[in-house]
């Protein structure tokens, strides 16, 4: 994975992951969205061999400590931004209650390709830039990071209450939503 400079190079280690709708348009304080997001990072975990040792989902950004069995975190992470985008995309389309559809959808069609007949669209920002995991300290700093996100965005109290989030199974070793591999 090459992000403005940023590549994982150490495929057998856990990356910490940053990924940013255009924009930061809050996309994800819909369930539907978030839904579309929670069952595809299922699919990668289950068919293509994704490994969560933390997770959140925030209304406009999602953060993960990953890595993958078959050391291909890369490719999985660029299946599942580009499988994503194209479902989240139209269920915005198709959403009949959405009422920030033509809103956000210009949004994300000024980022993609306006030289080609048919409408583009570009949902994931471009500069996720993973972060090995190069020591116990930087991931135990980055789990911490993670865990707390809905706390400071004011979202909860404690980080094992926010539902989207892998924090409840580092407390209670209780996976509501993902499975996670604990650190």
């Amino acid at each position: 994975m090459s992000i403005g400079g940023y590549k994982i190079r150490n495929k057998e280690q856990i990356h910490f992951i940053t990924f940013a709708v255009v924009e930061w348009v809050d996309v994800f304080t819909r369930k539907a969205y978030r839904d579309i997001l929670i069952d595809s990072l299922r699919h990668c975990q289950e068919q293509k061999g994704l490994v969560l040792h933390a997770w959140v989902v925030m209304s406009n950004h999602v953060h993960l400590l990953a890595s993958a069995k078959e050391n291909n975190l890369s490719d999985i992470l660029r299946d599942f931004k580009k499988f994503t985008s194209k479902q989240i995309i139209a269920a915005i389309k198709a959403n009949e209650q959405e009422s920030r559809k033509d809103w956000m959808l210009k949004i994300f069609e000024e980022k993609g390709d306006t030289n080609s007949r048919n409408k583009t669209y570009q949902f994931w920002r471009q500069d996720n830039q993973p972060k090995e995991c190069y020591s116990p300290v930087f991931t135990v700093q980055k789990l911490s990071y993670i865990h707390n996100n809905p706390v400071e965005a004011g979202l909860v109290e404690r980080p094992e209450d926010y539902l989207y989030s892998s924090a409840k199974a580092y407390v209670s070793n209780e996976s509501l939503l993902l499975q996670v591999d604990l650190i």
